[in-house]
């Protein structure tokens, strides 16, 4: 039986590379966008739209959609991405990005705890920013708080899951070369998603709650 793979901020950039790459490898895709776009309506794979993972409506349109499929993977890859220094602060975009990036993967997971099953996966995509021993420069201040945030949420729900048999990671793609960044970076998504999914593969309930880079590197907090 084909592995049933969810996705959200499915429509472009990792996501939509995630929706490709599975489907490719015969996987039911199911995409979770708050509007599709082209390239991902391009797919024929099953899109639901009108969730915002920051919204508990949202997340409850999307319990709806669902009804009681089983899921074996869930990638939390919604996100956004700011940058505020001391010298140029935003208090709302950090607020954003908490409720985006933090308590959206919170949110996601907690409302299809029903729609799990012993063997199901959850991959939050992180990053390296969120780690404080890595942080070197500075800046980004709410981009790293709400990373550095999933991160601890995340190794939580790693032990809370272990008795269910659900695994989760918590996964830094790298670099990646998408509308989120302007297009710099040093990799595509079309490599960043094909190493994720290797990572994804490789996560067991033993490693559950580790924090990989998509090359394989485990990464410091």
């Amino acid at each position: 039986m084909a592995l049933k793979v969810l996705v959200t901020g499915a429509n472009r950039g990792i996501g939509l590379e995630f929706c490709k790459q599975y489907k490719a490898l015969g996987c039911d895709v199911i995409a979770v966008v708050r509007s599709s776009s082209e390239a991902l309506n391009a797919l024929s794979v099953k899109v639901i739209e009108g969730v915002d993972v920051a919204s508990e409506s949202g997340v409850r349109a999307l319990v709806s959609a669902l009804g009681d499929e089983k899921l074996d993977i869930i990638i939390n890859n919604a996100g956004v991405f700011c940058n505020e220094t001391l010298a140029e602060m935003d208090f709302a975009t950090i607020e954003q990005q908490l409720q985006v990036n933090a308590l959206g993967p919170i949110r996601v997971t907690h409302a299809l705890l029903n729609n799990l099953k012993a063997g199901s996966k959850i991959a939050m995509i992180t990053s390296r920013m969120g780690s404080i021993a890595d942080n070197s420069s500075g800046g980004y201040i709410g981009y790293r708080m709400s990373k550095a945030a999933l991160n601890a949420a995340g190794v939580s729900l790693a032990h809370e899951l272990k008795p269910k048999n659900v695994a989760v990671a918590l996964l830094h793609p790298g670099f990646v070369q998408t509308e989120m960044v302007n297009y710099a970076g040093d990799i595509g998504p079309d490599v960043a998603a094909e190493r994720l999914i290797k990572r994804i593969d490789a996560l067991n309930i033993e490693n559950s709650g580790s924090f990989w880079h998509s090359s394989g590197e485990i990464l410091p907090w």
